[in-house]
């Protein structure tokens, strides 16, 4: 299939996880693909085994220099960018007497103000070059309800399905639809780091929270990034085009909306 045939994606934390496997399904569906991230030996390594699609870049949404360096190599690359996936982030957790507020500024600089910056870097490119393009923010179930240890990366995500609201509803005037996709607990290998936190503050055995938190999605498995990519190819083709300022979830059943 080709349904973003000639389009051209750019994709924050597209090194691996859900970034790379956005990147693959994008490449099938005849896009080109900037792989953007903070790991760029990891960046061009996945830009290597995609071929001639892809490119890499070193991205550091804290820095606005960083951006507009992404941005202008994309569109020196490619011509212009038709479609952005905000998907770096970082996980934190603590009991609210343990919060840190330096880990609390790392994680809203990366989760929130990094994909703000990136959306109105990439936005002011569509607008100025006319291409009527297609925005996707990662939210999170996260984002849905709190979570007693998780209430910094909870606001992060709240954060993204608010800003993706303000930012569809002003931005459709310009043909630019934004939308956010909200997974549930999708499997990899930052849930280790995930699963020690938990193990820390809840007393838990390293791999416990994992299992428990896998047999409660109603479909009966954790999510792969592979579950994701139906819905990132959808809302970047020619079908989603009268969809504006929504928060999907795809998450299995964890949370209904």
């Amino acid at each position: 299939m080709t349904r973003l045939a000639g389009k051209t994606a750019l994709i924050t934390g597209g090194a691996r996880g859900i970034g790379r496997a956005f990147a693959d399904a994008y490449i099938r569906e005849g896009a080109r693909v900037a792989i953007a991230d903070i790991d760029g030996d990891g960046a061009r390594a996945a830009a290597t085994e995609l071929g001639d699609a892809a490119i890499a870049l070193e991205l550091d949404v804290t820095s606005q220099d960083s951006i507009d360096r992404a941005v202008a190599d994309t569109i020196y690359a490619f011509g212009q960018i038709d479609i952005l996936i905000n998907n770096a982030a970082l996980f934190t957790a603590a009991p609210i007497a343990d919060i840190d507020r330096a880990d609390y500024d790392r994680v809203f600089a990366v989760n929130v103000a990094g994909t703000l910056f990136t959306l109105q870097a990439v936005a002011r490119h569509m607008i100025d070059a006319g291409v009527r393009g297609r925005i996707i923010n990662m939210a999170s179930q996260a984002g849905r309800r709190g979570e007693p240890l998780v209430a910094v990366y909870c606001a992060t995500k709240a954060a993204i399905i608010s800003l993706t609201q303000s930012a569809g509803l002003n931005l459709i005037q310009h043909g630019i639809n934004v939308n956010a996709i909200s997974p549930g607990v999708v499997d990899g290998a930052h849930w280790d780091g995930v699963d020690a936190l938990f193990a820390r503050y809840e007393g838990k055995p390293p791999g416990q929270k994992k299992k428990e938190v896998a047999a409660s999605v109603p479909h009966g498995r954790m999510g792969r990034a592979e579950d994701l990519t139906g819905m990132a190819v959808f809302l970047a083709s020619d079908e989603a085009e009268y969809i504006v300022a929504q928060t999907y979830n795809v998450d299995g059943g964890q949370w209904m909306s």
